[in-house]
């Protein structure tokens, strides 16, 4: 048995990784307006576990509310550099910029998770990978910027770890799925608990 599931994300990785893992999903994203929520949030002080928490949160809501009798899943992922907050770079600059800014430094990939059922939030997760990207050369930089634009732009911190992205790391420490922007183990474990799947 599996409990059809609405995932308020367009993110295709998370369909696919969804699908792949047995459950059926249909995607419904949810239009929030991202970066102006993180800015308020930021300007509030939050932390960026709790901004990766409330972006998923609302996504998940704003599809629950639509849909208050079907289990809705929102999702969110934040790059936390010593408390600075990367988002989406939306310009091959922008990228450049933040590939420089974590080159050679440790980072956190923090990806949140929200699930929604009879239109109340029944679970949570914050997922947490250490990543330690390698210095590299500003020749590869800007080749690799250069190469893999638009696609880079659709991953925070303009890398995918999944593709060529990951000969930027020297060290990751953490769940591939949470890199991946869903903590999957996590979820398909409340799922079975609850027989939304069979377990």
């Amino acid at each position: 048995m599996t409990v059809p599931l609405i995932l308020a994300s367009a993110s295709p990785i998370r369909a696919e990784l969804l699908r792949r893992a047995g459950l059926s999903v249909e995607a419904m994203p949810a239009r929030v307006d991202e970066a102006a929520i993180r800015s308020a949030l930021e300007a509030e002080g939050a932390r960026p576990r709790y901004m990766a928490d409330t972006l998923a949160e609302m996504k998940a809501r704003k599809i629950a509310d639509r849909h208050p009798d079907r289990w809705v899943l929102g999702c969110d992922q934040v790059l936390d550099l010593s408390g600075s907050v990367f988002g989406k770079p939306d310009t091959p600059d922008a990228a450049r910029a933040q590939l420089q800014a974590l080159r050679g430094k440790s980072h956190k990939l923090l990806s949140a998770a929200v699930l929604y059922h009879a239109g109340q939030p029944v679970w949570r997760h914050v997922g947490e990978v250490r990543l330690t990207m390698r210095v590299f050369s500003d020749a590869y930089l800007d080749d690799y910027v250069k190469r893999l634009w638009p696609g880079i732009g659709e991953s925070v911190g303009a890398y995918k770890l999944e593709e060529e992205g990951v000969r930027l790391f020297s060290r990751i420490d953490g769940d591939y799925f949470t890199i991946l922007g869903l903590p999957l183990i996590e979820l398909l474990g409340y799922l079975g608990q609850r027989g939304a799947i069979a377990s």
